[in-house]
């Protein structure tokens, strides 16, 4: 009796792997909550890092690229700072690469890198703009990759840029300004590879933005300056703000894959990337419905509407929390009942 008693007892009490994960995500989460450097470029080739993205399919793989006069080519890091390959895009011009993108093609499920002609430090000198798309490689290995090229101009007059990101829900591209009372900027629904593409003010940016990006679930993105980071919901509207490590020359900024952080790197040889968390009110959370912008769209896995058996939070069913209740209230049931038979 004594042996049936434990057992009871034992299944009341073990709390099934799923319902666990949770807490030990949280727990790891709390354990790298502090701004800690990431990694140095090791690359000798990389003397001006002006733009970082985190690969979406090639986990701990970020990319970056040089300023101008370094040709077409961005480079793939891995942990450690370490090179793990170069590319170079054919049909592509670098007059002044000022940021790059990252996203992924809802169809295919492929990486897609989007990378920012857009420095014009005379603030009009150029008559157009120009950004590239690339299919991010399935290998990482050195390669020559064909790029799709989209010229751009500004509604209200050429103007110095820095900041490119694309939202990954819907796909729109945008401009960040940099300018002492900046702008984002947001491109048409599609894009056109035969004529220039009109570029219309979408909301304001902080003052001499130098890079800028999207969370990876597109609930909002952030701006990084020489001096901090803001944070801003899909509307523009300003949400937060974030402090910055001290760096000899802020340059770039992306989210982690996991959007609870961003990685902020420096121009100059052997340049630090650092990650910096979010606070935890500020961390992305998955939209339970799709944007209007992308409403008439196929609605792709990542933002399909959460039920109960499928939490939006990646967490546990309700379902199967329900179900280990009731085991449990069984279980203490059993036990009770036994403990009366041996009295």
């Amino acid at each position: 009796m004594g042996v049936l008693i434990r057992a009871a007892l034992a299944a009341a009490l073990v709390v099934p792997a799923p319902i666990l994960a949770p807490a030990a995500a949280l727990a790891g989460s709390v354990r790298d909550d502090k701004e800690r450097l990431a990694f140095r470029i090791k690359d000798t080739r990389i003397t001006e890092s002006s733009g970082l993205a985190t690969s979406p399919t090639h986990r701990g793989i970020v990319y970056t690229h040089n300023d101008s006069d370094a040709g077409p080519t961005f480079y793939a890091i891995g942990p450690g700072g370490r090179t793990r390959a170069t590319f170079r895009l054919s049909g592509a011009e670098a007059r002044d690469w000022e940021g790059m993108a990252a996203t992924t093609d809802p169809e295919t499920g492929r990486g897609v890198l989007w990378f920012a002609d857009i420095g014009d430090n005379m603030d009009g000198a150029w008559p157009d703009i120009s950004v590239y798309k690339v299919q991010e490689p399935a290998e990482l290995r050195d390669a020559t990759l064909p790029a799709t090229r989209y010229r751009f101009r500004y509604k209200d007059g050429a103007r110095n840029a820095e900041g490119l990101m694309v939202n990954p829900r819907t796909g729109r591209l945008y401009i960040v300004s940099k300018e002492f009372g900046g702008s984002v900027y947001v491109a048409p629904r599609r894009l056109s590879t035969t004529k220039t593409n009109v570029l219309r003010r979408f909301a304001a940016a902080p003052l001499m933005a130098t890079d800028a990006a999207f969370a990876p679930d597109g609930s909002g993105y952030v701006i990084r300056t020489y001096f901090s980071a803001s944070l801003y919901d899909p509307t523009g509207k300003s949400i937060g703000r974030l402090t910055m490590p001290a760096v000899n020359q802020a340059e770039s900024i992306t989210y982690t894959r996991d959007g609870t952080a961003v990685l902020t790197g420096s121009e100059g040889v052997s340049s630090p990337v650092y990650r910096v968390p979010l606070p935890a009110g500020l961390r992305p959370r998955p939209t339970l419905t799709p944007t209007p912008e992308r409403a008439t769209h196929r609605t792709s896995p990542s933002t399909a509407p959460a039920s109960a058996e499928s939490p939006a939070d990646g967490g546990v069913s309700y379902g199967l929390i329900a179900l280990w209740a009731a085991l449990v209230a069984v279980a203490v049931g059993v036990i009770l009942f036994l403990v009366r038979l041996v009295r």
